[in-house]
């Protein structure tokens, strides 16, 4: 297994060249609001097309932030009497109701693994662009098999409706697959399902249709293409493309465009340079 490995990521090195032309290269879409400092988690909303749903990470408020495809912030919504232990994720799947798309908030991240679960909240998407707090949402604790480690990454499959967190500081991440069957006050303990030679992994993403899915650390971006409906840990173990990817101060997010014509990156701020919302433009 150490080999099969290390070929994979010769294979990815070796073919950098051509693979990253399936992407055009960044477009400056903004400079990023002050109030998103230390943003992290991305995701295309379905309600709003052209808009966002981002957040920032541990020691900020618990704040949805609805952005404008130019980066400018269009609202604000706050969930009730939640603490921002360490948001870094945010994703869209399927819920309760069949015929509505809910927003996935992972409060996931853990940076001295010391935390005894992980929290992830699920809320309907806002149908209105508003500044509110939601007093509604489902709160489900994640528990995983190994021990507490730190995550950065959450993302869910449309396909099988399965929702997977990848670890973050191992020198091989680990995949973790959750139930996708439960109830607001649940917890739940992961299946550890494959380890990736991928280090610092911060955030992933798969397409609104299921077909391709972004994985990213602070360096790098890959990408896989599905196959039918081959399940997303015996994808994860193919070798990945590489993309195209500028560097940012701390790249946190990477999110799909609702309409698959590309994927957006967005990073933290520093006091010598404000984020900037990056599209990669499908060729």
């Amino acid at each position: 297994m150490k080999y099969s490995w290390l070929l994979v990521l010769c294979l990815i090195a070796c073919s950098d060249d051509k693979i990253s032309n399936l992407f055009s290269s960044a477009e400056d879409k903004g400079i990023v609001d002050i109030k998103l400092e230390e943003a992290s988690g991305l995701v295309a909303s379905a309600t709003h097309p052209g808009y966002f749903w981002t957040h920032n990470d541990s020691g900020n408020g618990a704040e949805l932030f609805l952005i404008d495809s130019n980066a400018q912030i269009v609202a604000t919504m706050s969930l009730a009497n939640v603490r921002n232990r360490d948001w870094e994720d945010i994703t869209l799947g399927s819920g309760p109701e069949p015929d509505k798309t809910y927003l996935y908030v992972g409060d996931i991240g853990d940076n001295n693994a010391q935390y005894p679960f992980k929290i992830v909240y699920r809320l309907e998407e806002p149908a209105t662009i508003e500044n509110k707090v939601i007093e509604k949402f489902d709160t489900l604790y994640l528990q995983l098999p190994d021990g507490t480690r730190d995550s950065e990454a959450l993302m869910i499959d449309p396909i099988s409706s399965r929702m997977f967190i990848v670890s973050k500081r191992e020198d091989s991440v680990r995949l973790y697959q959750f139930a996708n069957t439960w109830k607001s006050g649940d917890t739940l303990t992961a299946e550890l399902k494959i380890k990736m030679p991928f280090f610092n992994t911060v955030a992933a993403d798969v397409s609104v249709d299921g077909s391709e899915v972004l994985l990213k650390n602070y360096d790098h971006v890959y990408y896989w293409k599905r196959k039918g409906s081959d399940p997303i840990p015996d994808l994860l173990l193919q070798t990945p493309i590489e993309l195209k990817y500028k560097p940012e101060k701390q790249g946190e997010s990477i999110a799909w465009s609702r309409d698959g014509s590309g994927y957006y990156t967005l990073s933290e701020s520093s006091t010598q340079e404000r984020a900037r919302l990056l599209f990669y433009k499908r060729k």
